[in-house]
């Protein structure tokens, strides 16, 4: 037997998947690794904790299925994107923590940079707006708020990297700095436009141009893994940010295709071809994986807490044991009883982009329960997925016909069916739910040989489809209370 291993970088966790030809797992381990918030809004992770995590995942998968790395054919990385780390090029150590891509510390910067009226020529390079969610305020703190950091940067004697590129630099033992074009179009420093790091904007943000990796596709063969605790000798040949990674193993890849992931966050992307438009709705465009070595692109909306307002209920609140048990505890009662949960734990994102918003349970009476705040959490992801499927609608003119979803909490049936009720259009779960690292996986493969096409690999999937089918004036009245409570939640930390 042979397999691709994939592994999956996300903000809570590593995981490493083992996958066959026929795209079925193999194998699965998983490491969590501790978050890190250090002041309010502020949320960080070691970096060394994400190598050791993701490390000690793909040994463990390996030996859970009994595979060695001769086994592998190839490697797919994908990541949590935006998330932002620096490192000495010579002793290989971070110069600080890695700054998430939750984390809201330079929301004065973008507001400053605003002022300067830049963000029109920062949007016509890159697709993407001013907001502490991208990396380069974030390595812009490092360079002004780690003692040295700049000089050392201005020295060539650090290098930035989103996790993807830390990721690599270790499995290849420092020989390869490099990141691909997903996660570089997330940087605010790539010019998707015209294929390149762009001077002017390295220079709007205070940036050197040393610091930056090279660019590569996302199927692509990269190299080996030479690093002594890691799969060693097993070729890398895919890389792609977690959110276009989901895409494509939704194999999304004709224009209109949309695809939901359901995670810490909620993300919303579909294909819009090879041709570059920004959005009227304050979505983002960003560089969707090609294959085919062509700039092709997707309109994103990101939403920053989605599952993770279920990780609030169970840890915070300790409503229940475990994340799964919401969905019983939800069903426990027919509706929300008018309770409207707003969880802008870390501001609003697409398509508010209001990193002032705090969160919000709003509608709660004697008679509320538990239960109705669960099912107000649980309608709370819905109702942010709707808010920028609207908006994607509106840009190009095509209602979307049917939402591909993916990720941890689209699992949870109540959830996908009210999800359908709220949009009126089908919503498709795949009988695998680990589409992002299948998206890796699937990049690797195609890359070394171990698919031939995307065709081969559509003749592997089998969906579970959720109709839709409540009483639409019943759906309308909820979406207007949820719209009036996101007004409420607008602005209260300004």
């Amino acid at each position: 037997m042979a397999y691709i291993l994939a592994l999956d970088q996300g903000t809570t966790s590593s995981r490493a998947i083992l996958l066959d030809r026929q795209g079925q797992i193999a194998g699965v381990a998983q490491h969590e690794f501790p978050q890190l918030f250090p002041a309010p809004g502020w949320v960080e992770h070691d970096p060394l904790d994400i190598l050791t995590s993701q490390l000690s995942a793909a040994v463990e998968v390996l030996g859970k299925a009994g595979v060695g790395p001769g086994d592998v054919v190839a490697l797919g990385i994908t990541n949590q994107r935006e998330t932002t780390i620096v490192w000495d090029r010579e002793t290989g150590k971070p110069v600080c923590h890695g700054i998430v891509w939750q984390d809201r510390r330079t929301a004065p910067m973008c507001a400053r940079l605003r002022e300067e009226d830049v963000e029109d020529a920062v949007r016509q390079k890159t697709g993407l707006l001013l907001d502490p969610y991208f990396s380069a305020t974030k390595i812009a703190w490092i360079l002004d708020n780690v003692e040295g950091a700049r000089r050392r940067a201005e020295q060539g004697r650090l290098a930035f990297g989103t996790v993807d590129s830390w990721l690599i630099w270790n499995l290849t033992n420092h020989q390869r700095h490099v990141t691909d074009r997903t996660n570089a179009s997330r940087t605010l420093l790539y010019n998707i436009v015209e294929d390149c790091w762009d001077d002017e904007l390295l220079r709007i943000f205070g940036i050197p141009r040393s610091m930056m990796p090279d660019v590569v596709w996302s199927s692509e063969i990269i190299g080996r893994v030479t690093a002594p605790l890691g799969p060693a000798g097993v070729e890398i040949a895919g890389i792609a940010g977690d959110q276009q990674s989901a895409l494509f193993g939704q194999l999304c890849v004709a224009p209109g295709d949309a695809k939901c992931t359901y995670g810490t966050g909620c993300f919303l992307l579909q294909n819009i071809g090879d041709r570059f438009r920004l959005s009227e709705q304050r979505l983002v465009t960003t560089l969707a994986c090609s294959p085919a070595k062509k700039l092709e692109y997707a309109l994103e909306g990101s939403i920053f807490i989605g599952g993770a307002v279920v990780q609030w209920l169970r840890d915070n609140m300790r409503f229940f044991a475990s994340a799964p048990d919401v969905e019983a505890i939800a069903a426990s009662v027919p509706n929300s009883d008018g309770v409207v949960f707003v969880p802008a734990f870390t501001g609003l994102g697409a398509p508010y982009w209001d990193p002032h918003a705090a969160g919000l349970i709003i509608g709660i009476r004697r008679g509320t329960e538990i239960g109705h705040i669960a099912r107000a959490a649980i309608e709370s992801i819905a109702f942010q997925v709707a808010d920028v499927l609207q908006a994607m609608d509106a840009d190009t003119g095509i209602p979307c016909r049917e939402l591909r979803v993916d990720g941890g909490a689209a699992a949870n049936n109540l959830l996908m069916q009210f999800q359908a009720d709220l949009l009126g259009i089908p919503v498709h779960r795949p009988a695998v739910l680990e589409s992002t690292a299948q998206g890796a996986a699937y990049l690797a493969g195609l890359a070394s040989g171990f698919w031939s096409s995307v065709d081969e690999i559509a003749q592997t999937r089998a969906d579970a489809v959720f109709d839709p089918h409540s009483d639409s004036s019943g759906v309308d009245r909820s979406y207007a209370r949820w719209r009036n409570a996101v007004d409420r939640a607008k602005g209260w930390n300004a």
